[in-house]
């Protein structure tokens, strides 16, 4: 049938049952936020305050979700406000579908007002980038983009239509085909075949290979990398780590992909990786790495990595195999697959030596008794009185360490983190996008007063749609993370790192409609979180905190993984 080229957009949207969709209108997408309009009472849309809110809305959405983010945006500079939303979720893996409009095709290629290559620049930090030129390829494109998107390892792909494919006029050939149908399309068919799309089958023998390493093996370790979050393989990890009664050390993207309390769980691994964590690496005999890329702040020091073991990778994209550290064995493939294949070969080992020893290496942390607060006893309190499957995201530094350290994350999703992008500012948008994805969760912000400026602005869009988003800034005053390297590497040499000035964060909480509390003491963070969750609105808890706290344990980049600057 006949319909028009943007209700072609929004019925494709439904093909892949979004109903949730973030972003800021303008001037060359305004005949897709027109249909829009027509479409409310079918397709959520939450305006946000600026397009990177929206962007890190939608990545955070889709990683709270499973599902694959929506986002729009407008052209020029609405559009390259989304690269540091596109490369954070790029480089996370997280699913999400980017929709901009660019000038119409006579106004293309002569610097036109708010023109941009946005395909051209978002092209190395995505999957994939299209260019519609022809409304007669948008079902196909839309139907590609939403594939590519979930297909494989997940990434991010950005559609860009020109203004004139948009207009009203513009009516093209549509039949709605659900996606679970789509998938038998012709044209995707055709794009599984060309771009390695779906996910490849493990080969037998890898998996065979790799039960008779653990067989010979006496100190086996897991690594619970960010590809069993990404994969919801956290099942048949959990499964594969009881039964080789193995440790199990946790990436930064791995938080949830294996029980945070579970008896086997030695912590975070690397930079500022728990020093059991870190002393099994290097003395474990067999190293099995799944959805892990050994970046640098896990394998510091390649060279040295897991030098007394044998090393085996386990993961969906074959160009990570081998990249940063050289392997003994891998297998590519969905972790979840592998998983499930090796979960059939094994028999239930016992490793009880081995894992008591890693166990003493974290010794027992005993409850703080200051008077003054600290970054432990704001996480425990939190800790101890949200619900336990409160989704928590963080923004980058000294508090996403601490809160990664403190929280112990159950489930896929639940912890939300700017791992491979460093995203100062991913916490609040994210946020935003988790609750509307969740919204009979709690969701937990934690940010530094560094971060926090940088999208305090998204507390409008909090105070709008009544998110219950509750976020603890931990206040010290200063770039915490950076100020901590300048101390320790850079001989106290305090370069521009002191945050010396406004807002008041509690006036500010109250300037957008929402509650907002100070914090200087344990007894005061407990009433006002109590308070905070009792308030079913937005609000801010303003936690004072000294300038001189550190993250620890800490390791400097390049150095052997147990060669602790502090302990």
């Amino acid at each position: 049938m006949k319909i028009r080229a943007t209700q072609a957009i929004m019925e494709c949207l439904l093909e892949q049952e979004v109903d949730t969709v973030f972003g800021y209108p303008g001037g060359t997408i305004l005949n897709v936020y027109d249909e829009l309009y027509n479409y409310k009472d079918k397709i959520h849309h939450v305006l946000t305050a600026h397009e990177q809110g929206a962007s890190h809305a939608a990545d955070g959405y889709a990683r709270s979700t499973g599902k694959v983010g929506v986002c729009f945006a407008t052209s020029g500079p609405g559009a390259t406000n989304l690269t540091t939303g596109i490369a954070t979720a790029y480089m996370d893996s997280s699913p999400v579908v980017f929709i901009t409009c660019n000038v119409s095709e006579p106004l293309l290629g002569k610097d036109s007002f708010q023109e941009v290559d946005i395909t051209g620049i978002a092209m190395p930090i995505t999957k994939a980038t299209y260019l519609v030129r022809d409304p007669q390829t948008i079902p196909d494109v839309m139907r590609q983009a939403f594939a590519v998107a979930a297909t494989g390892r997940p990434g991010p792909v950005l559609i860009d239509f020109l203004k004139n494919v948009t207009a009203p006029s513009v009516e093209i050939d549509y039949e709605f085909i659900p996606w679970k149908q789509n998938r038998a399309c012709s044209s995707i068919q055709a794009l599984a075949t060309s771009h390695d799309l779906k996910p490849p089958e493990p080969d037998q023998g890898d998996v065979d290979k790799l039960a008779e390493m653990i067989a010979q093996s006496k100190r086996p370790l897991l690594l619970c990398g960010g590809g069993v979050v990404r994969g919801r393989a956290d099942k048949e990890f959990k499964e594969l780590a009881e039964k080789l009664d193995a440790p199990v050390a946790i990436t930064v993207m791995g938080g949830g992909g294996f029980p945070g309390n579970h008896p086997l769980t030695t912590g975070m691994i690397g930079m500022h990786g728990s020093r059991a964590s870190n002393v099994a690496c290097n003395e474990c005999d067999l190293l099995i790495a799944v959805g892990c890329r050994f970046s640098d702040r896990v394998a510091l020091d390649p060279a040295s990595f897991a030098s007394q073991a044998k090393i085996v990778q386990i993961d969906i994209d074959r160009s990570e195999i081998d990249k940063n550290v050289l392997t003994d064995h891998h297998i590519v493939g969905d972790a979840k697959r592998v998983l499930e294949l090796l979960d059939q070969r094994i028999p239930r080992y016992h490793h009880r030596e081995w894992t008591e020893y890693v166990r003493t290496l974290n010794p027992a942390q005993e409850p703080e008794s200051n008077a003054r607060l600290t970054p432990q006893q704001v996480l425990e309190t939190i800790r101890r009185l949200a619900p336990q499957d409160a989704i928590v995201s963080t923004d980058v530094g000294q508090h996403q360490m601490w809160s990664i350290q403190h929280f112990h994350f159950d489930y896929p999703g639940q912890l939300l983190t700017s791992g491979g992008f460093g995203t100062m500012g991913f916490g609040l948008g994210a946020a935003i996008g988790a609750q509307a994805g969740n919204p009979d969760k709690v969701v937990v912000h934690t940010t530094g007063d560094g971060c926090f400026r940088m999208n305090c602005h998204e507390l409008c869009t909090v105070e709008h749609y009544h998110l219950p988003i509750i976020t603890v800034i931990f206040n010290n005053g200063t770039l915490g993370m950076v100020r901590q390297w300048q101390h320790l590497i850079y001989h106290e040499r305090y370069s521009e790192t002191t945050l010396d000035r406004g807002p008041d964060f509690v006036k500010l909480a109250e300037a957008y409609g929402l509650k907002g509390f100070r914090v200087t003491t344990p007894e005061e963070m407990e009433r006002a979180f109590r308070a905070a969750l009792d308030a079913k609105c937005g609000c801010v808890i303003d936690c004072r905190l000294d300038m001189d706290e550190m993250v620890r344990p800490m390791v400097a980049g390049g150095a052997h993984i147990t060669d602790f600057l502090l302990n």
